[in-house]
């Protein structure tokens, strides 16, 4: 049986406090209060990179959270406080948005498959051993022995023969993934997209896990597939900084 909405939420908003080291009470906070905490690699949280100097700002729709490094820490507060949503999210160290969407549990649906394509799911050793999909889908699909994660789910999509889509997802905790998507330029705007994302997302839902769709906010295009996909947003962080000009 798949999770409820509710529980959703609870697996997601646990993950995300620990990650940014603050409470899953600060992530729903006030609309609009700005909560700063000093980041910290905590026990459980996600394994993406972080330098010396670690900045990461995040909202659910609710309360602001940033969580930095002290220095980093020190220049958001003096920044931030007292300016409102819009201002905080434009300020000129925050460089670009990334949007992260969720299944919509009360909606979504399987989708029908495109006619004439067969479609193929593919577990992470299967995905390693097909060097040339790895190489020409290097969207969808990660295989760096560098990075601590790596395509450990996807679902591919052939027209006679030859893989035209894929969509991959990656385990980055115990019990998120993160999906992403790929189609030859031929091959779009036939609903190949929106079909892969669909199952794969079924896929990891049905192992009792939740898979996420991060995009960046300038890719419209991306955000149509995830909703199209039965997903909606659910939070937003910075999709990049830069502190030069600020920092000592």
């Amino acid at each position: 049986m798949i999770m409820t909405p509710q529980e959703m939420l609870i697996i997601v908003q646990s993950q995300l406090a620990i990650d940014l080291n603050c409470s899953i009470d600060d992530l729903n906070g006030e609309k609009d209060s700005i909560i700063f905490v000093e980041a910290k690699e905590n026990p459980g949280c996600r394994p993406f990179p972080r330098n010396d100097r670690y900045f990461e700002i995040l909202s659910m729709g609710k309360s602001i959270v940033v969580s930095a490094t002290p220095e980093r820490l020190t220049i958001a507060k003096t920044q931030m406080q007292g300016k409102d949503r819009d201002t905080v999210f434009s300020l000129p160290f925050i460089r670009g948005l990334y949007l992260h969407f969720l299944p919509d549990l009360k909606r979504i649906k399987p989708i029908s498959q495109p006619s004439n394509f067969s479609f193929e799911l593919l577990k992470r050793d299967e995905v390693v051993g097909m060097f040339d999909v790895v190489q020409r889908f290097d969207t969808a699909i990660i295989y760096d022995t560098n990075l601590p994660w790596q395509t450990d789910l996807a679902v591919t999509a052939k027209k006679n023969g030859k893989i035209v889509g894929v969509a991959g997802a990656s385990k980055t905790c115990a019990k998120l993934w993160q999906i992403a998507i790929e189609v030859l330029p031929d091959f779009r705007n036939l609903g190949l997209a929106n079909y892969l994302v669909n199952r794969l997302t079924f896929e990891i839902l049905e192992r009792g896990d939740v898979p996420s769709y991060d995009v960046i906010a300038s890719h419209v295009a991306s955000q149509r597939v995830a909703q199209r996909s039965g997903y909606f947003p659910a939070w937003v962080t910075d999709w990049r900084n830069n502190f030069e000009g600020f920092e000592v």
